[in-house]
Formats: structure tokens, C-alpha cells, sequence
């Protein structure tokens, strides 16, 4: 068993490499219970790595409405990005809160039961609060384009972990769609202008903690996946997540001003509630990280690179914004990365997670 995995290991650390060297952990010999049986249905295999794309593609895609209704929200109402953190996560987390009592009661019951997998579950809801809040942060001291650059080099931290754990070379198909991911990113947010990025200290520690922040929620959880399913986690976090936001919205967002309250109408808040809270967060990362839990952490990290891409093509559609040569070709690019994950070779054995 050994021997083949090392062989696995030896020649991609992709797609099919980081699910073939083990479980979640990415170890020789963690496969889960019944990994074997799985192991030699191809079809089934097959359809699972499926369902796993259309899960974090549909997921990702849907951030991209989060960001356009925060967008708006921001600039008809003046939301302060705190109070849109801090709303996004309450009404996440309490829709999952009914999930798991209605589903999950088991699983959530296992998960405070055990010490070190509350500790883990609550560092996962710490690095969902970050990802959020830190890329606002990076958007206030640079601009969005330069935000989104420098939240896409998770990406690049995801490939280059895997590899290192793996110690292999990237999968072709894999470098290929990082290439296609990084291009697509860089033309939708900079509009191809080198000179549209803005890197003083302050934003760039802000994108780099940001950047980091996403690696860690996407890569972090697989073993809690594999002990207790991917939606009692992501829900669990999701609350850890919450908690955070309070506290932080509590103390003044750290944005040196006191909490504050927009001004809604029926409108704004049905932006906020149902665009931001329930697609934008609760279903978005229900949906992309249960696919992350399939199809591992490099397609799904690649797989969220679409974000910009759905956010423009949103944009243009509801907010009237007119889509340049560049955003048509970051589109492209980004259809052609698709492409690339999709084709990827089924895993060679079980996800080692479950919804």
C-alpha cells in the first residue's frame, strides 16, 4: 500500500495526486473506512468528483453576488464593510444553526464532545471571520483590484503546500489552470493597467493576511471533514465566525469608529439579508466548501478563483457596469480553467468526506 502511494506521490501533487497520498491529512494510510470498496467504482468515483466541481464552482460563483450586493449596498446606503461582516455572518450562521438541529444534531453533539475538534472547528471559524474581514481591510487601504490580486495568491500558497506535502511537481492540467485563474484575475481586476495596483505597507500586510487566511479555511478542516462531515463543520465554524464578528463590530470594527447602523429600506435589506446573508455566505460556503471536501484543496482553491469573474458578470447585468475587452478576456480565461479542473482524472479513492 505503501509503495503505491509513494508512487502516486511521485507524479503529480494535483487533483488526483492530493487525493491519492492519503485522507485528509494528505498521509500514506489515513484512507478512511471503506475508502477500498469506493476505490473500484470508477463511475461512482467519478460522478462524486462531479458533484464536488458543480458544488464549489456554484458555491464561488455565488460569492461573486455577495460582492455586488455589498457593493451596492455600500454605495447607495453606506454600510460600513463591518456591519456587512457582521450581518452576512448572524443570518449565516443561524440558518445553519436550524440545518444542524434539524439534520446534523448528531455530528454537531460529536464535535463538542471532542476537545480537540471544538479547538479546530473554532480556529476554522477564526480564519472564515479573516478571510472576510481582512479582505475589506486590504480593499480600504489599496482598492478592490488590488485586493483581489492579492487574495488570488492563495491559490498559489494551496499548490505550493500540496506539492511540499506531496513532495512532487504541480499536475500539468493543474498549473495550467493556475495560470489561466492568475491572468483571468489580474485582467478583471487591474484591467490589464499594472498601474491600477496600490501596495503601501499597510495593504499589502492586509492582502498577504488575507491571502492567508483563505489557504487556511480551505486547506485546515479536511480532517474534520473526514470525522464529521463537511456541513456540521462549515456550520460550526460559521457560528465560531459569527461570534468573532460581534465581538470585532462590538469594539468599533477596528475601523476607529463606533458601531453604526445604516439607514434601510425594504430594499436594502432585502439586499442585505438575501443576497448577502443567505446566497452570499450561507449557501456560498455551504456549497464550495462541501465541494472543497470532494474534490480537494487545489481544484477547489482554483474552482474559487471565479469570484471576480461572477462579480463582473453580476455587475454588468444588475448594476449596468459596462464589461471591457479585458473583463471578456479574464471571462474567458476563466471558462478555459474550468475546463482544465474538470478534466482532471478522478481520485484515485474516496473523498474521505461526506455533506
Amino acid at each position: 500500500m505503501r509503495v503505491g502511494f509513494r508512487r502516486a506521490r511521485s507524479r503529480a501533487c494535483g487533483s488526483e495526486g492530493e487525493r491519492l497520498v492519503g485522507g485528509p491529512g494528505g498521509r500514506p494510510g489515513d484512507e478512511p473506512p471503506g475508502a477500498a470498496g469506493k476505490g473500484g467504482d470508477v463511475a461512482e468515483r467519478k460522478a462524486e468528483r462531479a458533484r464536488g466541481l458543480v458544488c464549489a464552482l456554484a458555491g464561488a460563483s455565488l460569492w461573486g453576488v455577495s460582492g455586488a450586493c455589498a457593493q451596492f449596498l455600500l454605495d447607495d446606503y453606506g454600510a460600513t464593510p463591518a456591519f456587512v461582516t457582521v450581518v452576512r455572518a448572524l443570518t449565516a450562521a443561524a440558518l445553519f444553526v436550524v440545518l444542524l438541529a434539524a439534520r446534523y444534531r448528531a455530528a454537531v453533539a460529536a464535535i463538542l464532545r471532542d476537545g480537540a475538534a471544538r479547538r479546530g472547528t473554532a480556529l476554522f471559524g477564526v480564519a472564515l471571520f479573516l478571510s472576510q474581514f481582512t479582505f475589506a481591510a486590504s480593499v480600504g487601504a489599496t482598492n478592490a483590484g488590488t485586493a483581489t490580486v492579492l487574495q488570488s495568491l492563495a491559490v498559489v500558497l494551496i499548490m505550493l503546500i500540496t506539492c511540499v506535502r506531496g513532495r512532487a511537481l504541480p499536475r500539468l492540467g493543474d498549473a495550467a489552470g493556475l495560470a489561466c485563474a492568475l491572468a483571468a484575475t489580474w485582467l478583471i481586476a487591474t484591467q490589464g493597467n499594472p498601474g491600477a495596483l496600490q501596495l503601501p505597507p499597510d495593504g499589502l500586510a492586509w492582502g498577504l493576511v488575507n491571502a492567508l487566511s483563505v489557504t487556511f479555511y480551505i486547506m485546515y478542516p479536511r480532517r474534520l471533514y473526514a470525522r464529521f462531515g463537511s456541513l456540521p463543520v462549515v456550520g460550526c465554524g460559521m457560528m465560531a465566525s459569527a461570534a468573532v464578528s460581534v465581538g470585532v463590530w462590538g469594539l468599533g470594527g477596528l475601523w476607529g469608529a463606533p458601531p453604526s447602523l445604516p439607514a434601510l429600506d425594504a430594499t436594502g435589506a432585502l439586499v442585505l439579508v438575501a443576497g448577502v446573508g443567505v446566497l452570499g455566505t450561507f449557501v456560498a460556503f455551504g456549497l464550495y466548501l462541501t465541494g472543497v471536501a470532494t474534490v480537494g484543496p487545489v481544484a477547489g482553491g482554483l474552482l474559487g478563483a471565479v469570484e471576480p469573474a461572477s462579480a463582473t458578470a453580476l455587475a454588468a447585468l444588475w448594476l449596468g457596469t459596462v464589461v471591457s475587452a479585458a473583463d471578456g478576456a479574464g471571462l474567458a480565461l476563466m471558462v478555459a480553467m474550468i475546463v482544465l479542473v474538470s478534466r482532471a482524472p478522478a481520485p484515485g479513492g474516496a473523498s474521505g468526506s461526506r455533506p
